[in-house]
């Protein structure tokens, strides 16, 4: 039955392919009300996605016949739609505490709730400077290890929600390169700094193996007596945790069914939460709620994730288009390509099928970005020109949250130009006209008219927003997960698991040996060559 759909489909994608974006706007003149939405103030506007009606159409017949709006229901029910691991994804219930989600069959929200109040009071007397460092100083800095999802969740909502820290500063800490940590501990004094260790299981290798480096640095200017009042910890295993020497009191978990990637929401947001303060996280967390229940009431055809999750997949798998680019026009929203790589790419990177056979279909793409107006100084030429097209996630907000107006205009006015040139484009006709008026010769329009032309017709989607704000930065993180969801819905693949990551970090823990010159497993030739060209320059460097 799905087959059928997906034949029309193509056969709609076919005949799309021989109409400009320029010709469905001059047919249908109230394309921009039909082809976007709203949320309070959060507008999608999806008109210059290569769509028409028949095919949005096509879209939601295929959602209902694949049984979408079911999937999100058994996803808040707390069913365990993880089928590999067996367990829920029940990261909306994080951001709400009062709310009445269960598990398994087992009631969740009261330790959300209790686990929250926790750290978020922790918080509070860190930036207080009820909790301070051995010596008696109040905390003026925090040191956050971790990686993955206990590090690009909070680095991004930091760097987005700058304008709202009055706490001490934040420093992040995530590459086992040992000079990530050398460079940042280097301007800080021991007896002012809070190093928070990231890891559920506190065996993560590039975790620990940080956190033992910072817990030295500490300790040769503190004493190691001292260490406990400079520590605290997000995780779930206590044994190791009070091996390590923080304190229980100062050790917070989180549970089996938010993943790493979705759990800026839980206690591995605490580094946030002492920059902002706990009013501006949980409005953060209320942004993110109230997308979560439009998600989870609104009819698909008015559904803000349902919608965009649609589009994702016709990007992908009817127009062939294998990577979006991300461009948020605010500089404070530069690692939100970052993070939503690791969402989307990690969650929806899969070859097979929940029952494990091979995906016919094409499945996450890749995804990839930098904060306009630099980006269209670098690779805007081939979204413009190359031969790949690359459907664009643009993002604004009308009103900055400095006062300079006059910036923000230029900043909304690239903005707007970029998604307008990448739809209509320039023809061939427009481009010799425009350089005769100029007063060219000939010959030489000739020769300049091919490499002048935009041949436009590139799609992209817009999402606008007052303001970036705690409860917008939820709102837009939220949309994204759930968007996430919708696709691995539709390709019929499991989201929540990352078997991916597994293989090259086994792999490394066997190689260590042989790199440290310790003896170790014979490797293949490519292996074997490279260790020992590596161990021949070891041995040269001064």
């Amino acid at each position: 039955m799905s087959e059928s759909i997906w034949r029309e489909l193509e056969a709609e994608a076919e005949a799309l392919s021989k109409r400009h974006l320029r010709d469905l706007f001059e047919e249908e003149p109230g394309r921009f009300a039909a082809f976007s939405l709203s949320l309070g103030d959060l507008l999608a506007d999806f008109s210059k996605e290569k769509l028409s009606p028949h095919a949005l159409g096509l879209l939601f017949d295929l959602a209902k016949l694949k049984g979408l709006e079911a999937r999100r229901d058994a996803l808040f029910a707390g069913e365990a739609v993880n089928v590999t691991e067996r367990r829920a994804a029940l990261h909306m219930a994080a951001r709400d505490p009062e709310g009445d989600f269960e598990a398994g069959g087992e009631p969740v929200s009261a330790a959300v709730a209790e686990t929250q109040e926790r750290f978020l009071a922790f918080a509070e007397a860190v930036r207080t400077g009820a909790v301070r460092g051995s010596t008696g100083e109040r905390f003026t800095d925090v040191i956050s290890i971790g990686i993955g999802g206990s590090d690009l969740g909070p680095v991004m909502a930091t760097k987005a929600l700058s304008p709202w820290h009055d706490g001490p500063r934040l420093h992040y800490v995530s590459n086992v390169d040992g000079s990530h940590l050398a460079d940042t501990v280097k301007t800080l004094d021991p007896a002012r700094t809070l190093v928070i260790v990231q890891s559920k299981t506190f065996t993560t290798v590039e975790t620990m193996t940080n956190a033992r480096s910072a817990l030295a640095w500490l300790e040769a200017a503190l004493g190691k007596e001292a260490l406990s009042d400079h520590l605290a910890a997000v995780s779930t295993n206590l044994e190791a945790t009070a091996a390590f020497g923080v304190p229980d009191e100062r050790v917070f978990g989180f549970w089996e069914w938010i993943g790493g990637r979705y759990s800026l929401w839980s206690a591995i947001g605490l580094p946030l939460a002492i920059a902002l303060g706990a009013g501006p996280f949980r409005e953060m967390l209320a942004g993110a709620l109230a997308l979560d229940t439009h998600f989870r009431q609104a009819p698909l055809e008015a559904n803000l994730p349902m919608v965009l999750g649609l589009i994702g997949v016709w990007r992908r798998n009817l127009l062939g288009c294998g990577s979006v680019a991300v461009i948020p026009y605010d500089e404070r929203l530069s690692r939100l390509p970052a993070y939503l790589q690791q969402l989307v790419m990690e969650s929806n990177g899969k070859r097979v099928t929940l029952e494990g056979k091979p995906l016919e279909r094409a499945s996450g793409p890749v995804v990839w970005g930098e904060p306009g107006t630099n980006a269209q100084h670098s690779f805007f030429q081939l979204l413009h020109q190359g031969t790949d097209v690359i459907p664009v996630d643009f993002l604004l907000a009308a009103e900055p949250t400095e006062a300079s107006q006059a910036h923000h205009a230029i900043l909304a006015a690239n903005c707007l130009a970029q998604s307008k040139a990448l739809a209509f484009g320039l023809s061939e006709k427009e481009v010799r006209a425009q350089i005769a008026e100029k007063g060219v010769e000939a010959a030489e329009i000739e020769r300049l008219a091919p490499h002048r032309t935009f041949p436009g017709d590139r799609p992209s989607s817009t999402l606008l927003y007052r303001r970036l704000d705690p409860p917008t930065l939820g709102k837009l993180i939220a949309l994204y997960e759930h968007k996430t969801f919708v696709e691995a819905a539709l390709w019929d693949i499991n989201p929540f698991d990352q078997w991916g990551v597994e293989l090259g970090k086994a792999q490394a823990s066997t190689l260590t040996p042989r790199v440290e010159g310790e003896g170790g497993e014979e490797q293949d030739g490519s292996t074997e060559g490279l260790l020992s060209h590596f161990h021949g320059l070891r041995k040269k460097t001064p």
